[in-house]
Protein backbone atom coordinates (compact mmCIF):
# COMPACT_ATOMS: atom_id res chain seq x y z
CA UNK A 1 0.00 0.00 0.00
CA UNK A 2 1.27 3.22 -1.05
CA UNK A 3 0.95 5.32 1.66
CA UNK A 4 3.14 2.88 4.24
CA UNK A 5 6.65 4.18 3.43
CA UNK A 6 7.80 0.46 4.59
CA UNK A 7 11.83 -0.01 3.45
CA UNK A 8 12.54 -3.13 1.01
CA UNK A 9 14.86 -4.21 3.47
CA UNK A 10 13.88 -4.18 6.81
CA UNK A 11 16.68 -3.70 10.01
CA UNK A 12 15.88 -7.02 11.39
CA UNK A 13 13.20 -9.98 10.68
CA UNK A 14 12.22 -10.94 14.12
CA UNK A 15 11.18 -14.87 14.09
CA UNK A 16 8.14 -14.43 16.15
CA UNK A 17 6.75 -12.59 19.17
CA UNK A 18 7.69 -14.05 22.99
CA UNK A 19 5.72 -12.49 25.67
CA UNK A 20 3.67 -9.41 26.93
CA UNK A 21 4.73 -7.74 30.15
CA UNK A 22 2.70 -6.07 32.47
CA UNK A 23 2.60 -4.75 36.17
CA UNK A 24 -0.10 -4.83 38.71
CA UNK A 25 -0.43 -5.13 41.94
CA UNK A 26 -0.93 -8.35 43.59
CA UNK A 27 1.12 -11.55 42.24
CA UNK A 28 -0.40 -13.91 44.26
CA UNK A 29 -3.67 -13.00 42.43
CA UNK A 30 -2.06 -13.13 39.28
CA UNK A 31 -0.31 -16.51 39.72
CA UNK A 32 -4.00 -17.86 40.81
CA UNK A 33 -5.74 -16.65 37.75
CA UNK A 34 -2.63 -17.47 35.58
CA UNK A 35 -2.25 -21.23 36.99
CA UNK A 36 -6.43 -21.79 36.40
CA UNK A 37 -6.05 -20.25 32.75
CA UNK A 38 -3.44 -22.76 32.20
CA UNK A 39 -0.04 -21.57 32.68
CA UNK A 40 2.88 -22.72 34.75
CA UNK A 41 5.17 -20.33 37.28
CA UNK A 42 8.75 -21.10 35.81
CA UNK A 43 10.42 -17.79 38.60
CA UNK A 44 8.97 -15.33 40.97
CA UNK A 45 10.92 -12.85 42.73
CA UNK A 46 10.05 -10.25 45.30
CA UNK A 47 9.33 -7.80 42.76
CA UNK A 48 7.65 -9.97 39.33
CA UNK A 49 5.79 -13.61 38.04
CA UNK A 50 7.10 -15.28 35.74
CA UNK A 51 4.45 -17.85 33.68
CA UNK A 52 5.27 -20.08 31.05
CA UNK A 53 3.83 -22.88 29.02
CA UNK A 54 4.21 -26.15 27.72
CA UNK A 55 6.70 -25.24 25.05
CA UNK A 56 10.51 -24.54 25.81
CA UNK A 57 10.33 -20.95 26.55
CA UNK A 58 10.99 -19.75 29.56
CA UNK A 59 8.18 -17.44 30.28
CA UNK A 60 5.33 -16.23 28.18
CA UNK A 61 3.88 -14.09 30.35
CA UNK A 62 5.29 -10.93 33.04
CA UNK A 63 3.64 -9.41 35.47
CA UNK A 64 5.96 -6.43 37.23
CA UNK A 65 4.58 -5.44 41.06
CA UNK A 66 2.89 -2.13 40.77
CA UNK A 67 0.23 -0.31 39.83
CA UNK A 68 -1.80 -1.41 36.67
CA UNK A 69 -0.97 -1.29 33.22
CA UNK A 70 0.72 -2.59 29.54
CA UNK A 71 4.31 -1.99 29.41
CA UNK A 72 4.89 -3.84 26.41
CA UNK A 73 5.94 -6.66 24.14
CA UNK A 74 9.01 -8.48 23.68
CA UNK A 75 10.11 -10.41 20.41
CA UNK A 76 12.82 -13.26 19.20
CA UNK A 77 15.17 -12.73 17.18
CA UNK A 78 19.23 -13.53 16.89
CA UNK A 79 22.33 -12.32 18.30
CA UNK A 80 23.28 -11.14 14.86
CA UNK A 81 20.22 -9.21 14.70
CA UNK A 82 20.89 -7.50 17.99
CA UNK A 83 24.18 -5.85 16.79
CA UNK A 84 22.10 -4.87 13.55
CA UNK A 85 19.06 -3.43 15.76
CA UNK A 86 21.50 -1.40 18.06
CA UNK A 87 23.48 -0.17 15.45
CA UNK A 88 20.48 1.21 13.56
CA UNK A 89 18.88 2.40 16.02
CA UNK A 90 21.62 3.62 18.37
CA UNK A 91 19.75 1.24 21.64
CA UNK A 92 22.48 -0.68 23.53
CA UNK A 93 22.55 -4.53 23.85
CA UNK A 94 22.00 -4.93 27.12
CA UNK A 95 21.95 -8.18 29.61
CA UNK A 96 18.32 -9.54 30.34
CA UNK A 97 17.28 -9.56 34.17
CA UNK A 98 14.73 -11.22 33.69
CA UNK A 99 14.67 -14.78 34.96
CA UNK A 100 15.77 -17.20 31.63
CA UNK A 101 18.70 -14.28 30.65
CA UNK A 102 19.55 -13.65 27.42
CA UNK A 103 20.95 -10.23 25.46
CA UNK A 104 17.96 -7.88 24.75
CA UNK A 105 17.89 -4.06 23.25
CA UNK A 106 14.73 -2.38 23.99
CA UNK A 107 13.17 -0.24 21.78
CA UNK A 108 10.25 2.18 21.96
CA UNK A 109 7.52 2.30 19.19
CA UNK A 110 5.78 5.24 17.84
CA UNK A 111 3.03 5.13 20.49
CA UNK A 112 5.11 4.92 23.40
CA UNK A 113 4.98 1.33 23.33
CA UNK A 114 7.75 -0.57 24.75
CA UNK A 115 9.63 -2.98 22.68
CA UNK A 116 11.86 -5.67 23.25
CA UNK A 117 14.26 -8.12 21.06
CA UNK A 118 15.55 -10.84 22.77
CA UNK A 119 18.06 -13.35 22.00
CA UNK A 120 19.48 -16.64 23.21
CA UNK A 121 17.20 -16.63 26.28
CA UNK A 122 17.12 -20.02 28.13
CA UNK A 123 15.38 -22.60 26.85
CA UNK A 124 13.39 -25.13 29.23
CA UNK A 125 12.49 -28.84 29.34
CA UNK A 126 8.87 -29.00 27.33
CA UNK A 127 5.83 -29.67 30.04
CA UNK A 128 4.34 -33.11 28.98
CA UNK A 129 0.60 -32.40 26.85
CA UNK A 130 -2.22 -34.51 27.68
CA UNK A 131 -2.92 -36.46 24.94
CA UNK A 132 -6.15 -37.13 23.52
CA UNK A 133 -7.28 -39.79 20.79
CA UNK A 134 -7.53 -39.18 17.42
CA UNK A 135 -10.30 -37.69 15.95
CA UNK A 136 -13.24 -39.16 13.91
CA UNK A 137 -15.39 -37.26 11.16
CA UNK A 138 -17.66 -38.19 8.75
CA UNK A 139 -14.21 -38.84 6.56
CA UNK A 140 -12.40 -40.34 7.99
CA UNK A 141 -12.80 -42.59 11.28
CA UNK A 142 -9.03 -43.56 12.24
CA UNK A 143 -10.04 -43.99 16.07
CA UNK A 144 -11.14 -47.63 16.67
CA UNK A 145 -11.41 -49.52 19.71
CA UNK A 146 -10.30 -46.99 21.57
CA UNK A 147 -12.43 -44.47 23.76
CA UNK A 148 -11.80 -40.72 23.95
CA UNK A 149 -11.99 -39.10 27.79
CA UNK A 150 -10.58 -36.10 27.80
CA UNK A 151 -9.19 -35.02 31.41
CA UNK A 152 -10.25 -32.06 33.50
CA UNK A 153 -8.41 -29.60 34.42
CA UNK A 154 -6.81 -25.86 33.50
CA UNK A 155 -5.96 -25.40 29.23
CA UNK A 156 -2.81 -25.77 28.50
CA UNK A 157 -0.94 -23.03 27.26
CA UNK A 158 0.92 -23.58 24.74
CA UNK A 159 3.10 -20.26 24.09
CA UNK A 160 2.46 -16.60 23.64
CA UNK A 161 0.80 -15.83 20.09
CA UNK A 162 -0.30 -12.51 19.45
CA UNK A 163 -0.58 -9.22 20.82
CA UNK A 164 -3.00 -6.32 19.71
CA UNK A 165 -2.42 -2.83 20.58
CA UNK A 166 -4.51 0.56 19.47
CA UNK A 167 -3.13 3.56 17.62
CA UNK A 168 -4.10 6.94 16.25
CA UNK A 169 -1.73 6.40 13.64
CA UNK A 170 -2.09 3.29 11.75
CA UNK A 171 0.27 4.47 8.89
CA UNK A 172 2.42 5.32 11.37
CA UNK A 173 3.04 2.12 13.54
CA UNK A 174 2.80 -0.33 10.55
CA UNK A 175 5.58 1.54 8.94
CA UNK A 176 7.71 1.15 12.34
CA UNK A 177 6.80 -1.91 12.94
CA UNK A 178 7.41 -3.04 8.90
CA UNK A 179 10.92 -1.35 8.85
CA UNK A 180 12.23 -1.88 11.89
CA UNK A 181 11.33 -5.46 12.70
CA UNK A 182 10.53 -6.87 9.55
CA UNK A 183 6.62 -7.66 9.98
CA UNK A 184 4.71 -8.60 7.15
CA UNK A 185 0.89 -7.63 6.39
CA UNK A 186 -1.30 -10.56 6.39
CA UNK A 187 -4.96 -8.52 6.08
CA UNK A 188 -6.06 -4.86 5.96
CA UNK A 189 -9.53 -4.05 7.40
CA UNK A 190 -11.30 -1.29 5.95
CA UNK A 191 -14.67 0.35 6.61
CA UNK A 192 -15.31 2.23 3.32
CA UNK A 193 -12.21 2.54 1.07
CA UNK A 194 -10.13 -0.79 1.02
CA UNK A 195 -7.07 2.08 0.24
CA UNK A 196 -7.87 3.42 3.70
CA UNK A 197 -7.82 0.77 6.13
CA UNK A 198 -8.19 0.57 10.13
CA UNK A 199 -6.38 -2.07 10.65
CA UNK A 200 -3.70 -4.22 9.91
CA UNK A 201 -2.82 -8.22 10.84
CA UNK A 202 0.71 -8.74 10.40
CA UNK A 203 3.14 -11.75 10.83
CA UNK A 204 6.83 -12.55 11.14
CA UNK A 205 8.94 -13.32 7.91
CA UNK A 206 10.26 -16.57 8.15
CA UNK A 207 10.71 -17.00 4.53
CA UNK A 208 9.22 -19.88 3.37
CA UNK A 209 8.42 -21.41 6.69
CA UNK A 210 4.84 -21.38 7.98
CA UNK A 211 4.34 -19.18 10.31
CA UNK A 212 1.00 -17.78 12.06
CA UNK A 213 -1.21 -15.63 10.29
CA UNK A 214 -0.24 -12.70 12.80
CA UNK A 215 1.32 -12.15 15.55
CA UNK A 216 0.51 -8.46 15.63
CA UNK A 217 -2.65 -6.12 14.72
CA UNK A 218 -2.94 -2.90 15.07
CA UNK A 219 -5.94 -0.94 14.91
CA UNK A 220 -6.33 2.62 14.60
CA UNK A 221 -9.23 3.87 17.43
CA UNK A 222 -8.47 7.60 18.19
CA UNK A 223 -6.34 5.84 21.55
CA UNK A 224 -3.09 4.35 22.27
CA UNK A 225 -3.35 1.48 24.45
CA UNK A 226 -3.31 -2.71 24.44
CA UNK A 227 -6.42 -4.24 22.72
CA UNK A 228 -5.63 -7.94 23.83
CA UNK A 229 -2.90 -10.45 24.24
CA UNK A 230 -3.64 -14.27 23.04
CA UNK A 231 -2.31 -17.66 24.04
CA UNK A 232 -2.27 -20.70 21.83
CA UNK A 233 -3.66 -23.89 23.60
CA UNK A 234 -3.23 -27.57 23.31
CA UNK A 235 -6.35 -27.73 21.01
CA UNK A 236 -9.94 -27.68 20.62
CA UNK A 237 -10.94 -29.95 23.20
CA UNK A 238 -8.56 -28.70 25.53
CA UNK A 239 -9.60 -24.90 24.92
CA UNK A 240 -13.02 -26.05 25.72
CA UNK A 241 -11.97 -28.41 29.20
CA UNK A 242 -10.34 -25.35 30.32
CA UNK A 243 -13.08 -22.89 30.16
CA UNK A 244 -14.67 -25.03 33.77
CA UNK A 245 -11.72 -24.72 35.94
CA UNK A 246 -11.81 -20.49 35.08
CA UNK A 247 -15.59 -20.45 35.46
CA UNK A 248 -15.21 -22.15 38.67
CA UNK A 249 -12.99 -19.87 39.93
CA UNK A 250 -15.29 -16.85 39.20
CA UNK A 251 -13.09 -15.62 36.45
CA UNK A 252 -15.36 -13.07 34.02
CA UNK A 253 -15.75 -14.75 30.37
CA UNK A 254 -16.14 -12.07 27.49
CA UNK A 255 -16.57 -13.67 24.67
CA UNK A 256 -16.78 -16.74 22.45
CA UNK A 257 -16.36 -19.69 22.05
CA UNK A 258 -16.23 -19.69 17.73
CA UNK A 259 -13.83 -19.33 14.95
CA UNK A 260 -12.31 -16.33 13.72
CA UNK A 261 -12.57 -15.26 9.85
CA UNK A 262 -9.10 -13.74 9.62
CA UNK A 263 -6.68 -15.95 11.03
CA UNK A 264 -8.85 -18.75 11.45
CA UNK A 265 -8.26 -19.44 14.82
CA UNK A 266 -10.90 -20.80 17.53
CA UNK A 267 -11.05 -18.78 20.00
CA UNK A 268 -12.11 -17.71 23.70
CA UNK A 269 -11.71 -14.38 25.37
CA UNK A 270 -11.29 -13.68 29.02
CA UNK A 271 -10.63 -10.63 31.24
CA UNK A 272 -8.13 -11.50 34.09
CA UNK A 273 -7.69 -10.02 37.35
CA UNK A 274 -6.41 -6.59 35.60
CA UNK A 275 -9.11 -5.99 33.54
CA UNK A 276 -7.22 -6.42 30.47
CA UNK A 277 -8.86 -9.16 27.53
CA UNK A 278 -6.76 -12.22 27.39
CA UNK A 279 -7.69 -15.39 24.88
CA UNK A 280 -7.31 -18.92 24.12
CA UNK A 281 -6.88 -20.28 20.86
CA UNK A 282 -5.87 -22.99 18.77
CA UNK A 283 -6.30 -23.97 15.15
CA UNK A 284 -4.24 -21.09 13.14
CA UNK A 285 -3.73 -20.14 9.47
CA UNK A 286 -0.08 -20.79 8.91
CA UNK A 287 1.20 -18.38 5.98
CA UNK A 288 4.77 -18.06 4.50
CA UNK A 289 6.48 -14.75 3.18
CA UNK A 290 4.92 -14.91 0.14
CA UNK A 291 1.64 -15.01 0.86
CA UNK A 292 -0.46 -11.38 -0.30
CA UNK A 293 -1.40 -8.91 1.64
CA UNK A 294 -5.43 -9.03 1.38
CA UNK A 295 -8.19 -6.74 1.93
CA UNK A 296 -11.18 -7.68 4.35
CA UNK A 297 -14.61 -5.48 4.89
CA UNK A 298 -15.27 -4.97 8.26
CA UNK A 299 -18.86 -5.46 7.62
CA UNK A 300 -18.18 -9.21 6.45
CA UNK A 301 -18.24 -9.71 9.80
CA UNK A 302 -15.79 -10.82 12.32
CA UNK A 303 -15.98 -14.76 12.91
CA UNK A 304 -17.60 -17.62 10.76
CA UNK A 305 -19.33 -19.53 13.57
CA UNK A 306 -19.88 -18.73 17.41
CA UNK A 307 -21.73 -16.12 19.26
CA UNK A 308 -21.88 -12.35 18.35
CA UNK A 309 -19.46 -9.85 19.50
CA UNK A 310 -20.55 -8.37 22.75
CA UNK A 311 -22.18 -4.65 22.58
CA UNK A 312 -18.86 -3.82 24.34
CA UNK A 313 -15.96 -5.38 22.72
CA UNK A 314 -12.85 -4.43 23.49
CA UNK A 315 -10.26 -6.56 21.98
Amino acid sequence: MSYYLCMTTPIIKVSDIAFPRFQGPDLDVMEAYLTNFGMVRSARTDDALYMRGTDPDHHVHVTHRGEIKFIGLTFNATLADLENLSQATGSPIETCTDPGGGSVVRLTDPDGNQVDVLANAQQLAPLEIRKHAAYNNGQSRPRAVELQRIESGPSQVKRFGHGVIKTTSLARLVEWYSNTLGLLGSDDIYVEDPEQPIGRFMRCDRGDTPTDHHSLLILETGETRLGHCAWEVADFDDLMAGREPLLASGARHYWGVGRHILGGQIFDYWKDPLGFTIEHWTDSDLLVASTPLNKHSIFAGINQWGPNPPDDLDF
